[in-house]
């Protein structure tokens, strides 16, 4: 699989990484199996999370026996404290069965609060650039769900690394592609198939890979999964005219259901996190019904609550009906409808 520099850590990475999530949610027989697959593919770049629960365990018995040098290795931690940032890097270590991570991100950056979090006298930059020097981390990174947030953090040119959303109808993290190569970052595409609402993956990655110096970082949970991407790589087809227009009728189809999570709708009355609810089916796409029954049930709960004011209409920039999308949304879940998803 051909390879690309990963801005200025010089990592030669794969085409595509190997996203871990939807390890989570299959046997450690079948995630080995996948994740050696993807290895066998010429992928070397493999992205998880300490969140991830059972991900890094199972991509790390997949690895043993690699050579830590062919590999390419990006955990995160949500965390914010040095004392949990330092134990959950750790537990990456000691389940990945390696002595250094590649890339370390730090976990949703996502607000301005998040920010300072980071920037803070003692906080979790400075941890960070602890952990290059001890060896621990390679290259210090950030992901995030806010372009505007992630603009500004990239401005500090304090990350070697970024991971934002970007698909053919999530766009707006284009112009933080434009930022890393001025900045000389890698970038990782978070969410090539939309946390799993985009349903043709040739689409899909063939509108990413006109991108040439970004990683697409596409879950995998299936053989088939990883060996269909594989080939849309090595084949590196551009977009047809029909393609093009496929597109558009997408993104306008989808352009009145999709939540970019930018969150201009809070503050709810009622309390309700508006854009975790609207992407309910997304965590129930990507996660195992354990975990995301955690991620999303208490926003599910609060959904109830709704009393269709409409407060949050006039803020959303996309003109989202909202009340009418949260019925859907609680309608999703109640049928049960995901179990035959995951």
């Amino acid at each position: 699989m051909q390879r690309v520099r990963f801005g200025r850590t010089e990592l030669m990475v794969s085409r595509i990484a190997l996203g871990g999530i939807p390890l989570m949610r299959v046997s450690q027989e079948e995630a080995v199996a996948v994740v050696r697959e993807a290895l066998a593919l010429g992928v070397n770049f493999i992205d998880t999370a300490n969140a991830y629960a059972s991900s890094e365990a199972k991509i790390g018995k997949a690895i043993r026996g690699v050579p830590r040098e062919e590999l390419v290795l990006a955990t995160k931690s949500l965390a914010n404290s040095a004392p949990v940032l330092s134990q959950h890097l750790d537990n990456s270590l000691r389940m990945l069965g390696v002595d250094y991570v590649d890339i370390f991100q730090l976990h949703n950056v996502s607000s301005q609060e998040g920010i300072d979090a980071v920037c803070a006298e003692q906080g979790s930059l400075t941890w960070l650039d602890e952990q290059v020097k001890a060896g621990k981390v390679r290259f210090p990174a950030f992901s995030s769900h806010s372009v505007t947030i992630a603009l500004s953090l990239m401005q500090t040119n304090a990350f070697d690394a970024v991971q934002l959303p970007l698909n053919f109808i999530d766009r707006e993290a284009v112009q933080a592609v434009s930022l890393a190569r001025t900045l000389d970052m890698g970038f990782i595409a978070m969410k090539p198939l939309g946390g799993g609402l985009l349903e043709n993956p040739s689409l899909a990655f063939r509108y990413l890979l006109q991108f040439e110096d970004i990683v697409p970082d596409p879950g995998i949970e299936k053989l088939a999964e990883i060996r269909e991407i594989a080939a849309l790589v090595e084949t590196n087809e551009g977009l047809s005219a029909a393609d093009e227009a496929e597109i558009a009728r997408l993104r306008e189809e989808l352009g009145a259901t999709w939540c970019h999570r930018c969150d201009y709708c809070q503050p709810c009355p009622e309390g309700i996190p508006i854009s975790s609810v609207l992407v309910v089916k997304s965590t129930f796409k990507r996660f195992n019904a354990e975990r995301a029954h955690a991620l999303a049930d208490k926003a599910i709960a609060r959904a109830r609550n709704c009393t269709e004011c409409g407060t949050c209409l006039p803020r959303c920039p996309y003109h989202l009906a909202i009340p009418q999308l949260l019925k859907e949304n609680l309608a999703y879940v109640d049928a049960a409808q995901w179990k035959s998803e995951i």
